[in-house]
């Protein structure tokens, strides 16, 4: 019995061998094919080093720290990589060497040995453009960017950041009732409706500050409209209105700017010409020269940048109204309107849809309606002063700059800068998780 033993393990041992003798396409095939490091390249940032492994196809890989020394350790799995390209990366003031070597057989270990602490970040980028798969491997120096942070905290302690201010003006009031639907919809009862939304919805958005030129249904004079944004030191100044027209079939949403130099169309002149019947009077411009050209001039001259900034913020309100409700002019439009002309203040005027056509008339009195509008105009005045927030405001304070990578997501990217993902948000204006590879996303000031 013994002798059969022996001679069953003498035959598993033949098989063995044999296994062992196989053609090398035979062991290849049970194995996942190695990605390979084809370069290694080095840039320094302010406050960070970033390594980029150029690699000729997909790989895991993870990071982890040691101290005492300080060192960072990079394993990729599965990868392999020639001998010597290491060397070609030169020490520097954060990192005093780089070694490497092969780790159970199939994957490789980078370590880093550095000079002081830091925070290491990884990431992958697909192939893009002539570049392939490609390992980031960030270092950042943890004393200046804590260092920083301390700094910027600190000034802002010192200057207390305020909001921006937005003017809302619902249109007409008292006993300028405005135009009037076929259901008996007054104008002015929809504006206020549309303005007190607007404010609410403003106001919940980190950094911003609405404030109603009428909160009830009184009259107002064009003047003591704008009196009212002035006094309030508003930034901008959105006048809310209903189109009406003797067809019934015209409807959409139009955005009106201020122009000087005459209508964009026929149809803004007569708007206009109908919005300032109410109030034919218009002054208060506080312009402290005698000269009446002189006056005329620097008023002219106030206004052009006023204009160009109301152009824009109708352009981005534009492009987030015709998401709740049909265009009716695809462009921002321009004519004298009298409430418009506050020369330091950029304004625009939403014509929120046609009260003469009953749908939009039923739509103008939902409630529902009312919010969605709401909604898309503080997405485009939250989009406008993202980029062009007035200095000493919240929204025009930042510590600093993310470069979106692809694997990026915003709750990360908050919790990595130690801020709130909804003031993160808010900075810039971003009402979707959605995220661009190269995207800057500006750090809010905690």
């Amino acid at each position: 019995m013994e002798n059969n033993r022996r001679k069953f393990l003498k035959s598993l041992a033949g098989l063995s061998g044999l296994a062992a003798s196989a053609a090398p396409g035979i062991s290849v095939a049970s194995k996942s094919s190695s990605t390979r490091v084809q370069d290694i390249r080095l840039s320094k940032n302010k406050g960070y080093v970033r390594l980029v492994f150029d690699l000729d196809g997909i790989a895991d890989h993870s990071i982890f720290s040691m101290q005492n020394p300080e060192r960072v350790v990079l394993d990729i799995k599965n990868t392999k990589m020639s001998h010597g390209i290491v060397d070609r990366v030169q020490a520097n003031s954060l990192i005093r060497g780089i070694r490497s070597g092969v780790r159970h057989g199939d994957d490789i270990r980078v370590v880093f040995d550095l000079s002081k602490t830091v925070k290491p970040r990884s990431f992958l980028l697909a192939p893009s453009g002539k570049a392939g798969h490609r390992l980031v491997l960030d270092l950042h120096d943890s004393k200046k960017a804590s260092a920083a942070k301390k700094s910027s905290r600190s000034a802002t302690k010192k200057t207390k950041k305020r909001d921006v201010i937005i003017a809302i003006d619902a249109g007409h009031g008292g006993k300028d009732p405005g135009a009037t639907g076929r259901a008996g919809t007054r104008e002015k009862t929809i504006t206020l409706q549309i303005a007190k939304r607007l404010e609410k919805s403003i106001n919940k958005q980190r950094g911003m500050k609405a404030v109603l030129v009428r909160k009830n249904d009184r009259f107002l004079r064009l003047r003591d409209r704008i009196r009212k944004a002035r006094t309030s030191h508003a930034d901008m100044m959105i006048s809310l209105h209903a189109d009406s027209f003797p067809d019934p079939r015209a409807r959409g949403s139009s955005i009106y700017a201020l122009s000087v130099d005459g209508a964009s169309s026929e149809t803004a002149r007569l708007l206009a010409d109908k919005e300032n019947a109410a109030d034919l009077l218009f002054g208060d411009i506080d312009l402290t020269v005698e000269d009446k050209m002189v006056k005329e001039v620097l008023f002219d001259l106030s206004l052009t940048g006023t204009i160009e900034s109301s152009l824009d913020i109708g352009n981005e309100i534009l492009s987030q109204i015709k998401t709740v409700n049909r265009v009716h002019k695809k462009k921002v439009q321009q004519a004298g309107f009298a409430v418009l002309k506050a020369p330091n203040i950029p304004s625009i005027l939403i014509e929120t849809a046609f009260i003469s056509n009953p749908r939009e008339e039923r739509n103008l009195r939902s409630a529902a309606h009312q919010k969605k509008v709401a909604k898309a105009i503080t997405r485009g005045v939250g989009k406008y002063f993202a980029r062009k927030a007035p200095p000493g405001t919240w929204l025009a304070a930042s510590d600093g700059e993310h470069v979106v990578n692809e694997n990026d997501e915003l709750r990360f990217i908050a919790k990595d800068n130690n801020v709130n993902e909804e003031d993160l948000r808010a900075r810039n204006a971003l009402y979707a998780d959605t995220l661009i590879a190269g995207q800057v996303i500006k750090i809010p000031v905690s």
